[in-house]
């Protein structure tokens, strides 16, 4: 690096030693320097000059040790920055991270001529040249444009003449490379009034940066529409913007140094304070909380945001905040969750009564879901018609329509609220009432303020009185309304401090009465539907159950639950001749009206076949050929289930057939048991099994014949006939129900009907919603003391002398000789019809109960055909006579063969007009 002078080399040393001495006099200068004196001047070091003051050479001053030296004239001196003082007041600590280590300010020293004297470590980390190589040589040398040559010695020049000088200039790193710096030169003169120029420089980007930085905050912190705050680490405002002033009501220089508890609210504050201390202390920035405006005069909402500050080593600083206005957007947030929780309460009300057809229920409902999320108190009234299920009535409403309140609901209990909400009471109103204009004219009303609370039903009502005692200050009157009629009232109230009704809660409460008056009405035809079914159903069982010889029944018929229809299910028993019992349970598929007029069409089929006296087998043959005509209609197909039994306490004989019905349970009485148990004494309990049947095709399936099945039950046994809604649950197989129906019934009871109730007790919580048909048979051998007499006579002509002598012996051994002629007659008659048409033997048997029975039995299936005979002829006129004389007689099939019967009323029995 060359320089320049003014003369010859002595010059040119001359100069040298100065610059040496002028460096070990700045080294001097970096030391600790003694206490300035009043004027400000540095005595023995570097001072900005002052305006055309002399330069005064600076006395010799001794440097003080460390401590604190006495100051002058006697006052106590201060250390000197970075000493032991400042440091327990936290001063001299590194900054790491600072501005200035970004900035990077670089320090030196040039002479008059620009040479450098002093090049700081910062220089060299800015341009790369280190000391050793600088210091001596002419800053110029750094310069690669000549014309920025000139510039910076005009600088220098000027710096000179006024003492400090600005701007950017451009100098050459190590590398070659330019490097824009923005600089700063001052004039500096010794001790010895020699002029030195310090030169701070900066690199040009990182100062334009921190320039825009300041620019952005100023622009963000006057301008933005948002209010800011900096506070500092004891939460004092040491900066606030004009907007988050005027938000305060508060001006801008009262804010400073104050906390937020001295500027706002009380009660506001110290909830803005707690947010405040919490970021200050975790350093977890809290985000948009929305907080009621503490300033009454700007009523409305606030978003609060607050982070903790830190500098660039790490230190605390402070906390940064702003506030928005939000109250716009909480208000409309507000008005849609509102109307949101509206929609909600109207579809979850719709849920919950959308699978309810029972009127009381979803009217609870209704009341129970307004409370308390839109009323404090609600009552549903309504027309009896429709909690009863009959029809609306065609006139207007007045003062004598009658209503009950089925629906109540409240936020608290008492006796007021019991006067006011009872379930179940009958309301009257009168006509020119709030309630009397609704139900008459269909239109809602709101009512506020007592006067118009005493108007709602009549002056004087208790209800009423309860209420102002409740503190009800609003109440609406909405009406229920299904295919354009009110069918009942919702009243809903608010009382105490909570907020009147206004017209949107008026439109919402209309339409949710209108989605509930809808539901109670098909809850309504619904009601009406299934009582017009249970009364058909009702009248199609039997009204009477009989009560044969040898059987005693217990039954029970449980309709199914109020979510579904009617079914078809039936029980029947039919007395048969001979003191037979014809036992029948049946189930048509289906619900409602028609499965309920089908099932009574079925029995009626059934009742006629069995007065037939048919096999079982035969007469499920001849219902499942009337299938065509029984069905619902022409293009559904009749598909039901029957078993039908037929007992006979002489032969304790029980036939059974069954058409995919499921099957009979039978329980045996152990022998432990002692005598065979009578009708009307405790069941004893036993053994119980499931009937082993051929299960057969369902009437109006065919394709699988149907068998009848004989067997031998012991006296005293317990068959039980019944339908699936008893036994089948959803998740379980009906082998499980069966299971459960024999152990229920092999437990002893007190009686046929305890066991009755004792299987519908355990019947599965889980079941199917079905009907339910249970019949209980206990089987005898006929009453005691039944007097009976058979016998088996051959196929020959003198069998008929021998059957009359036997039937008036017998007739006068049991007291009722005036019998005996009509008696033998007919015997006589039906036993020469079987020697003529039969060739086995014949059986005669006699039974004595409420009337005479007298059984013929032959080998021959063909039944007796009556025949009217002329007068000429001689013969067949056996029939003809026994119906004339006889009080019943028929016929039925018996094994290969059959059984010709008739009856004979006992003295003083006789029928009327015999």
């Amino acid at each position: 690096m060359s320089t320049t002078g003014n003369g010859g080399g002595g010059a040119r040393r001359a100069g040298t030693a100065g610059s040496a001495a002028a460096r070990a006099r700045l080294r001097r200068a970096a030391r600790p320097a003694a206490p300035q004196p009043p004027s400000g001047r540095r005595r023995g070091g570097l001072t900005a000059p002052e305006a055309t003051r002399p330069v005064q050479p600076a006395p010799t001053l001794a440097v003080p040790g460390p401590g604190t030296p006495p100051g002058p004239r006697g006052r106590p001196g201060r250390a000197f920055p970075g000493g032991p003082a400042d440091t327990a007041r936290g001063f001299g600590a590194p900054a790491e991270g600072s501005l200035l280590d970004m900035l990077k300010v670089a320090i030196a020293i040039l002479d008059t001529a620009g040479r450098v004297v002093l090049w700081s470590p910062a220089a060299e980390e800015l341009l790369g040249w280190p000391s050793e190589l600088l210091v001596g040589r002419r800053i110029d040398e750094l310069i690669p444009d000549p014309a920025q040559v000139v510039r910076i010695r005009t600088a220098i020049q000027d710096t000179l003449r006024y003492g400090r000088w600005a701007g950017y200039a451009e100098l050459r790193d190590r590398d070659g490379l330019p490097v824009a710096v923005d600089a700063r030169i001052s004039l500096l003169v010794d001790g010895d009034g020699t002029p030195f120029l310090q030169v701070n420089m900066a690199e040009a980007a990182a100062v334009g940066a921190v320039e825009r930085d300041l620019a952005v905050r100023d622009a963000l912190f006057e301008q933005s529409p948002l209010g800011i705050a900096i506070m500092d680490t004891d939460l004092r405002y040491t900066a606030v913007n004009q907007t988050l002033a005027e938000m305060n009501g508060v001006a801008l220089e009262d804010h400073v140094g104050r906390t937020t508890g001295e500027t706002l609210p009380e009660r506001a504050a110290d909830e803005i304070t707690a947010i405040q201390r919490q970021v200050l202390a975790t350093g977890e920035p809290v985000i948009d909380v929305t907080l009621a405006s503490p300033v009454t005069t700007r009523a409305g909402y606030r978003s609060i945001s607050y982070s903790r500050m830190t500098d660039r080593s790490g230190r605390v600083l402070g906390i940064s905040g702003t506030v928005m206005d939000v109250t716009e957007r909480y208000r409309a947030v507000a008005k849609v969750e509102h109307a949101r929780r509206r929609l909600s309460l109207l579809n979850e009300f719709g849920s919950r009564v959308g699978d309810l057809l029972d009127a009381a229920r979803i009217a609870q409902e209704l009341a129970s879901a307004v409370v308390p999320r839109l009323t404090d108190h609600s009552a549903v009234i309504l027309l009896q018609a429709v909690a009863h299920g009959d029809d609306l009535p065609r006139h207007g409403h007045d003062r004598r329509t009658s209503l009950l309140q089925l629906g109540t609901a409240s936020v608290q209990d008492g006796p007021e609220v019991e006067v006011m909400l009872r379930r179940g009471a009958r309301i009257t109103f009168a006509e020119d009432s709030a309630c009397g204009r609704v139900l008459r004219t269909g239109l809602p009303e709101l009512l506020s303020g007592s006067d118009q609370l005493d108007d709602v039903t009549y002056p004087g009502d208790p209800k009423m009185q309860a209420a102002h005692d409740l503190g009800v200050h609003s109440m609406l009157v909405v009406p229920l309304r299904a295919r354009g009629i009110v069918i009942g009232l919702l009243l809903v109230s608010r009382a105490g401090y909570r907020e009147g009704f206004d017209r949107d809660d008026l439109a919402f409460t209309v339409e949710l009465a209108d989605r509930a008056g809808s539901s109670l009405d098909n809850a309504r035809l619904y009601a009406r539907e299934r009582t017009a079914a249970l009364t058909l159903q009702r009248t199609l069982l039997p009204q009477q159950v009989p009560q044969p010889t040898g059987v005693e029944v217990a039954y029970r018929y449980v309709p199914g639950s109020s979510g579904t229809e009617v079914g078809g299910d039936w029980f029947d028993v039919i007395p048969l001749p001979g003191d037979r019992t014809a036992l029948v349970v049946g189930d048509v598929m289906g619900h409602g009206l028609r499965a309920a007029a089908t099932m009574g069409r079925l029995r009626t089929a059934v009742r006629v076949l069995a007065a037939l006296d048919l096999p079982p087998d035969v007469l499920l043959r001849h219902v499942h050929e009337l299938a065509d005509d029984l069905a619902q209609g022409p293009d559904e197909a009749l598909l039901a289930t029957c078993v039908y039994a037929v007992f006979d306490p002489g032969t304790g004989k029980l036939t059974v057939a069954k058409a995919g019905h499921i099957p009979p349970v039978l329980v045996v009485p152990g022998e432990e048991n002692g005598e065979p148990t009578r009708t009307g004494s405790p069941l004893p309990g036993g053994a119980g099994r499931i009937l082993d049947l051929p299960s057969g095709a369902p009437l109006g399936v065919g394709g699988v014949p149907f068998e009848s099945v004989e067997l031998k039950i012991p006296e005293g046994s317990l068959l039980a006939l019944c339908t699936d809604g008893l036994v089948e649950s959803r998740d379980k197989d009906l082998d499980v129900g069966l299971g459960r129906l024999i152990t229920v019934l092999q437990e002893p009871y007190p009686s046929i009907q305890a066991a009755c109730e004792a299987v519908l007790d355990t019947m599965e919580q889980g079941r199917e919603p079905d009907d339910v048909a249970l019949l209980l048979a206990r089987l005898g051998h006929g009453q005691a003391g039944t007097p009976t007499a058979g016998w088996t006579l051959p196929a020959e002509p003198t069998a008929v002398s021998r059957a009359r002598r036997l039937v008036r012996g017998t007739l006068a051994e049991w007291g009722v000789e005036e019998l005996t002629d009509t008696a033998e007659l007919l015997v006589s008659e039906l036993v020469t019809n079987a020697i003529r048409y039969a060739s086995a033997p014949i059986g005669v048997r006699l039974t004595l109960g409420e009337t005479l029975l007298v059984e013929i039995s032959d080998p021959l299936p063909d039944p007796p055909r009556e025949r009217h005979a002329a007068e000429a002829d001689e013969g067949g006129r056996g029939l003809e006579l026994v119906h004339r004389l006889a009080l019943h007689w028929g016929a039925r099939a018996e094994g290969i063969g059959k059984v010709v019967w008739f009856e004979l009323a006992l003295p003083g029995n006789e029928p009327d007009g015999s």
